[in-house]
């Protein structure tokens, strides 16, 4: 049987959504990764999803000043529109990124099919499906997997569309929705929006053609970017009409105030630490190495062939180039903001394996001395990303000597490379993937994963839920209660969260909100954990008492507990049930 028969591909695809679908479906209201973790905060769920649970509870979106609905409009209808059709509870809530993801695995697969072949596309499907990193994240109620999900189905439009231009009008339009799924899908508007206006330049400039070396583009390519250009500006023109001009002030302050000025400094030393901390400060590509591997020979792969690349290709590299340097400006910090490279990663892992007719790298005399000059410098960088995912195990989240080990090691690497470089190209240029060896590779990738996978399952807990559902059994429905935790325990109970931030969501009456009888905050591994400004609260009150405590699982910790408090605990207050929350 050929290897790229339709039965192959669809069984492949088939095959891939089946294991996703288990991956991400069985124990749907367990707690994320405490034991081998992922960055997942599990009380931002609750705090993510206010608004679409205001709109399910008592019919209006806003209960408080904390409305995320400004920054994530797309996820908080998706959410409101589960929550309907289920109700309101955890498992619920997590239909949303379990759906999101499933829809990345097909939607990878058929821009890969498109863009590379059927092999490719199914390699693809199945390393996504089974990457331990993006399941977990599959299983969370936040923004990150929708977010990501229109990022592929743009990617995967815009692949199509070099053979059917009007499926550019697609990858327009998904674009945009990643963007008001979350903002921080910018990096891949501006990547698409690039290589669209770059496509028609070419086309429309031979002077520019002449000057850059380059050939004509196909003139699908050149329809296909103007197709998108249009779906970008058509759903832009409905998302402005229809929900950020009514709604400016919020949407400005959510969207630049909040997350933008509020957060990241922009100093040269911020700079170079947020550009130091990529593989250093979290476990996102050591436990996705190979994946990160191939990313960085196919990153390096399309630069070297920039003037021939085609655009889905080309498209795939400014992904993962323009997303590092979006890292880099605003939060290399936060493992959430890593989720959106596990697609791009997956599929230049599934090129590299499945394109045995072309070599992974060129020859060196095949390139200009202005590529070459181009390579250097990302050869350091990528060298640094993979040798930091590995080095950094020596000094475990110590973010100084991780850094200064593995920035030694890349120079020197990158040095070896650049003085062996005919020999380690032409080393590279020989080498050729039969379709056994790349299916072991693939095997082997997702064997690792089901372990990691594994290892949660039989560490597992769900404590949170438990404690959420404790919470309803005491408190009646309607509750006011304070502090970022209360969304958190939100999900299973009809409470009403008042949710306190740092400069916004309720913060200038936190000390006088004398009708919010309870706050839920934690008390180990330290009272306040989840945010200082909580503290804030508690000292406006010294009379209050505990009430009762829940024992939770926050990803980083082992051994969490979480405090019902009475802010007036020397007073006359509605009788309540005390004891523990247990599993």
């Amino acid at each position: 049987m050929r290897p790229n028969s339709t039965r192959i591909f669809v069984a492949g695809l088939i095959v891939a959504l089946g294991v996703g679908a288990v991956l991400r479906m069985l124990w749907p209201v367990a707690d994320p990764p405490a034991h081998a973790p992922v960055g997942i905060v599990w009380h931002d769920e609750g705090a993510w999803v206010h608004n679409a649970r205001n709109r399910a509870l008592w019919n209006v979106w806003r209960t408080d000043e904390w409305n995320p609905m400004f920054i994530s409009p797309v996820f908080t209808a998706l959410e409101a529109a589960a929550f309907g059709l289920f109700g309101v509870g955890t498992w619920q809530a997590r239909t949303v990124p379990m759906a999101s993801g499933l829809a990345s695995v097909l939607l990878l697969g058929f821009g890969l099919a498109a863009a590379a072949g059927r092999r490719a596309a199914v390699f693809g499907a199945l390393l996504l499906a089974t990457n331990y990193v993006f399941v977990m994240w599959n299983r969370a109620a936040l923004m990150e997997s929708t977010m990501t999900a229109f990022i592929v189905a743009g990617w995967a439009a815009y692949a199509a569309a070099m053979r059917k231009p009007a499926f550019g009008f697609l990858a327009g339009a998904s674009v945009v929705l990643a963007w008001f799924t979350k903002a921080a899908a910018a990096f891949f508007v501006a990547a698409i929006t690039l290589d669209a206006v770059l496509t028609m330049a070419l086309a429309s400039l031979p002077a520019l053609r002449e000057r850059l070396g380059v050939p004509a583009p196909d003139r699908q390519w050149v329809r296909a970017g103007r197709w998108t250009i249009a779906g970008m500006a058509v759903a832009t023109g409905l998302a402005a009409v229809l929900f950020v001009l009514p709604h400016w002030s919020e949407y400005w302050f959510y969207n630049w105030q909040m997350s933008v000025t509020r957060k990241p400094e922009y100093t040269l030393k911020a700079l170079l630490d947020r550009a130091s901390w990529l593989p250093i400060v979290n476990d996102f590509f050591t436990r996705m190495w190979l994946l990160t591997v191939a990313g960085a020979l196919g990153v390096i792969g399309a630069v070297a062939r920039w003037r021939t690349v085609p655009p889905p290709r080309r498209l795939l590299a400014a992904w993962v180039l323009l997303g590092l340097l979006e890292l880099i400006v605003h939060d290399s910090g936060n493992e959430r903001r890593y989720v959106m490279f596990i697609p791009a990663l997956a599929a230049f892992a599934a090129l590299v394996l499945a394109t045995d007719d072309e070599p992974i790298l060129p020859r060196l005399d095949e390139l200009d001395t202005a590529t070459r000059a181009l390579l250097i410098p990302l050869l350091l960088a990528f060298s640094y990303l993979v040798i930091g995912a590995i080095a950094r195990l020596f000094f475990l989240y110590q973010i100084g000597p991780g850094v200064r080990l593995s920035a030694a090691l890349a120079v020197a690497a990158a040095a070896v490379l650049v003085w062996r470089r005919h020999s380690a190209a032409e080393w590279l240029w020989r080498q050729k993937i039969t379709p056994a060896a790349a299916t072991a590779v693939v095997a082997l990738v997702a064997a690792g994963d089901l372990a990691q996978y594994g290892q949660w399952v039989r560490h597992r807990t769900a404590f949170n839920h438990a404690a959420s559902v404790q919470l309803g059994r005491v408190l009646p429905p309607g509750t006011l209660v304070h502090g970022k935790l209360a969304n958190g325990l939100s999900l299973e109970n009809q409470i009403k969260p008042v949710f306190v931030g740092r400069g916004f969501g309720n913060y200038e009456d936190r000390k006088v909100r004398d009708d919010v009888r309870y706050i839920l905050t934690y008390v180990s591994p330290r009272i306040g954990y989840e945010g200082s400004v909580i503290l804030d609260v508690l000292e406006a009150y010294p009379r209050r008492a505990v009430v009762m405590t829940f024992e939770v699982a926050e990803a980083t910790t082992n051994y969490d507990r979480a405090a019902l408090i009475d802010k007036f605990g020397d007073t006359p207050a509605p009788p309540i049930r005390t004891g523990r929350a247990h599993h």
